[in-house]
């Protein structure tokens, strides 16, 4: 659906940029037939690759790491982007940050919730955002709510969000797209 969803986009103007996020379990990550399978679906819907980023959890990594290396550098080597999803709430080991092809950190929302009360929030947030980019690696907020909270992150480094302040979930038929900010 993702995929389908990247191809429609792709016929107007005003969306043919936009990229699509898809979290992807260990479980799923972890079948043997998983690098197979989404080349197939890009090939059947003509999606382009550079525009799917695929999510993984850090619990994914706690078993074969180099199993994730090798399918990772097969889909980034057709154009398919990863990122670290709620990264910090799990069993992080900067050892696998400089191993994994990733692209992206996502600071996970226990930590935005409270980045302007709680200072230990605030800490883990900057550090984040720091060690993303001193590791060439593009960071995004989860769980941003209020101008107060973008206005911390935009002032640490940050500048891609989710959250409420940006829109609820939605079906994709009423996505307000005009309505999305598009950057910061």
């Amino acid at each position: 659906m993702a995929c389908e969803q990247l191809v429609t986009w792709s016929l107007n103007a005003q969306t043919y940029e936009l990229t699509m996020a898809v979290n992807v379990s260990a479980r799923q990550f972890r079948q043997p037939e998983f690098v197979a399978q989404t080349l197939a679906i890009l090939t059947q819907t003509g999606a382009s690759p550079h525009l799917l980023k695929l999510e993984l959890t850090e619990s994914l990594l706690l078993t074969d790491v180099q199993d994730a290396i090798k399918k990772m550098d097969e889909l980034r080597a057709v154009g398919v982007s990863f990122s670290l999803d709620d990264f910090g709430t799990g069993y992080s080991s900067l050892s696998y940050l400089k191993r994994l092809p990733l692209d992206q950190l996502k600071i996970d929302q226990s930590f935005v919730r409270d980045i302007l009360t709680d200072p230990n929030d605030a800490a883990i947030a900057k550090t984040i955002v720091a060690l993303a980019h001193s590791l060439g690696l593009a960071v995004v907020a989860e769980g941003v709510e209020n101008e107060g909270q973008r206005d911390f992150l935009v002032t640490h480094g940050c500048h891609s969000f989710q959250g409420y302040l940006f829109g609820r979930p939605a079906p994709v038929e009423e996505l307000n797209l005009e309505s999305i900010h598009f950057g910061f």
